[in-house]
């Protein structure tokens, strides 16, 4: 289990992300405060006392890694886009495709309305948020939609006969444009005032929604004091500045990569800016399905394009070193006679063992001087050649930041490809143990219903159908072995 010191943590808003020692993504969740949290996993009788899920994740803790945020809505934004890119075993809400609400208003309608809508589209359309509390922000779109006139009917050019389907007009709640109750120019003022209150201009209409709150309290109108008191509370929630993780923040990643790159050049002594980085990761259980991944970035962005995976094929790589040889052996062999660019830094993911192979492997490979690092996961040391002290730079050193997103992008890309071929494996292995399944038959199957799973909880009958000339004979025998297997 990983070691807790609640000095390096902020006692901030933030998301937490715990790794195994496989380097896999475990748990995503969100704080008001990373230490307070934090410090609650790491109590020593939480691993005693705890129900057997939170006991499993607690022993399975490897290391953690903390995102700091200006809010708690902010956090659950992130959170959310977390759990759906890593998918942690121990996550189970949020783990769907489904995504948060935005307010959409189209200004090519001569009248036009607030819409809730869950995908963000290139369609010149304006649109605010994510939002991530759908109930206060269905009532907070219902109150401005009431508060300004605007009108509710989905039609996009409102007339007379519309009107008599419209029960606005009756208690008051709509401007009247089906019927010319007021201009275009009218109508479009008040659209304007409603997207400043949404970008988080709030303030006149709260301080007038108060005094409307005292006042109803003032003359013990206490219910309706109590519903003001809670618009100007979903007012605050939802219009409250945040980053949205869209757009805006690519740009900030990008700004961040430049001057990642920059510190790094003054942290290891580079005559030059890294623009081209990549980093070797390898991933395997006891030696067994060992794969190594080779990340890019460029400019501080993954160049995803030049993502590359080996399967390591030596029989005598038995550890993680004599893998990251074969590794770096056959990538850079393969550059230098295709004459292709070679990078500014090399990262392996490991301490000395690892940089030591690296340099020797790269000597034999006739490779031209390279910038090369070792990244140890623990502490995050960083060791250079002819340094005997390993490099310990500060938690917020852009340098530093630079050097995990790569090393955590390379355990992606590594254990993603180690996932496949393990289930590739595990398929195999099941289903040609059944009399009458060979590979052709297996690969119907696999395509057919998806996965072993779905083929065990298949009909024979549906089974059967999957694959031409199995017959319901061998279907009820595929699936009565499955069941028994993985019972």
């Amino acid at each position: 289990m990983a070691k807790f010191s609640p000095q390096d943590v902020p006692n901030r808003p933030g998301v937490y992300i715990f790794r195994n020692r496989a380097g896999e993504v475990i748990y995503v969740g969100k704080a008001r405060s990373l230490r307070k949290r934090l410090s609650t996993y790491f109590q020593p009788s939480r691993s005693r006392k705890a129900d057997p899920k939170l006991r499993a994740l607690i022993n399975s803790i490897d290391r953690y890694e903390t995102l700091e945020v200006t809010s708690d809505a902010e956090a659950l934004l992130l959170e959310s886009r977390l759990i759906k890119q890593y998918h942690p075993r121990y996550n189970v809400d949020l783990r769907d495709d489904k995504r948060f609400l935005h307010i959409c208003l189209d200004p090519a309608e001569a009248f036009p309305r607030l819409t809730l809508v869950r995908l963000r589209k290139d369609d010149n359309r304006l649109y605010f948020g994510p939002f991530p509390r759908a109930g206060v922000l269905r009532q907070t779109l219902d109150f401005l939609s009431r508060r300004f006139g605007l009108r509710s009917c989905t039609t996009p050019h409102p007339g007379p006969e519309h009107r008599k389907h419209c029960l606005d007009h009756v208690i008051r709640h709509c401007l009247g444009p089906c019927i010319g109750q007021v201009d275009e120019a009218t109508y479009r003022e008040q659209v304007e005032v409603v997207c400043r209150v949404l970008r988080g201009e709030s303030g006149p209409i709260i301080e007038e929604l108060t005094e409307e709150m005292k006042a109803e309290a003032a003359a013990m109108r206490f219910e309706k004091a109590a519903e003001l008191r809670d618009i100007i509370d979903n007012l605050r929630s939802v219009c409250a500045p945040m980053r949205r993780f869209t757009r805006a923040t690519l740009e900030e990643r990008k700004r961040d990569g430049g001057e990642g790159m920059d510190a790094l050049q003054q942290a290891l002594g580079l005559t030059q800016p890294p623009r081209h980085i990549e980093c070797i990761d390898i991933s395997n259980i006891s030696g067994r399905l060992a794969v190594g991944s080779v990340v890019c970035f460029r400019e501080g962005r993954p160049a995803t394009n030049e993502y590359r995976r080996y399967r390591v094929r030596s029989e005598t790589a038995t550890d993680d070193t004599a893998m990251m040889r074969e590794v770096l052996e056959r990538r850079y062999r393969r550059l230098l006679q295709e004459e292709r660019p070679l990078p500014d830094l090399i990262v392996v993911d490991g301490g000395k063992g690892q940089l030591h192979a690296a340099i020797e492997t790269l000597a034999e490979s006739g490779m031209p001087p390279v910038a090369l690092l070792g990244l140890a996961k623990k502490r995050e040391e960083i060791f250079l050649p002819g340094r005997k002290d390993p490099l310990v730079l500060p938690r917020h050193h852009q340098g530093l930041k630079l050097l995990q997103a790569l090393r955590d992008e390379a355990h992606r890309f590594a254990i993603s490809y180690h996932r496949l071929l393990r289930r590739r494996r595990i398929a195999d292995s099941i289903l040609f143990e059944i009399p009458g399944i060979g590979r052709q038959r297996c690969e119907h199957l696999l395509q057919a219903l998806g996965s072993v799973k779905n083929i065990a909880e298949a009909s024979p009958e549906t089974i059967a159908a999957a694959v031409p000339g199995l017959g319901l004979v061998l279907a009820t025998r595929v699936r009565k072995h499955l069941r028994a297997r993985l019972r």
